[in-house]
């Protein structure tokens, strides 16, 4: 039993949750933004003191990975960057005037698009979704990290 439900968790994954970034995709390929990218600029948008680090650090991700994702933005004119006053070194990431604008119009697709999800099946159930999703994270990256997840068999 717990064999075939792993093999159902892969193949929804594979076959359904990928889908999410592919929506993104789509919708951010009419400013020809990759989901990374766009990504990126969400999080720029949502905070008003962000660097290069910051993303790392939060995406888990490698500086390398996101360094060339920032060079596509800043060739396209998506984001430019400014020094800290304090420390030279140190980049802040900002939105031009079209990453403002690719941003909010990427951003309202999806909620739309999520706004029709949520009709659909719910928020309550949304949330339950949400909710197993988050924990179910957490327990695998703690164990991916090597830590202690006292996993017990039910």
């Amino acid at each position: 039993m717990k064999t075939e439900l792993l093999e159902q968790y892969i193949d929804a994954y594979l076959v359904y949750l990928k889908y999410l970034g592919d929506i993104v995709a789509r919708s951010a390929a009419r400013f020809n933004l990759s989901f990374e990218q766009y990504l990126i600029i969400r999080e720029i948008a949502r905070r008003e003191k962000v660097t290069l680090t910051d993303i790392v650090d939060e995406r888990n991700v490698t500086r390398a990975a996101v360094s060339r994702q920032i060079k596509v933005l800043l060739k396209r004119n998506y984001i430019y960057q400014e020094a800290d006053v304090h420390d030279r070194r140190r980049m802040f990431l900002h939105l031009t005037t079209d990453g403002k604008e690719a941003e909010r119009v990427i951003s309202k697709r999806m909620r739309d698009r999520f706004n029709g999800w949520i009709d659909v099946f719910g928020t309550e159930r949304a949330e339950d979704i949400l909710e197993f999703i988050l924990d179910f994270g957490e327990l695998v990256t703690k164990e991916s990290k090597g830590e202690d997840t006292s996993l017990t068999s039910k």
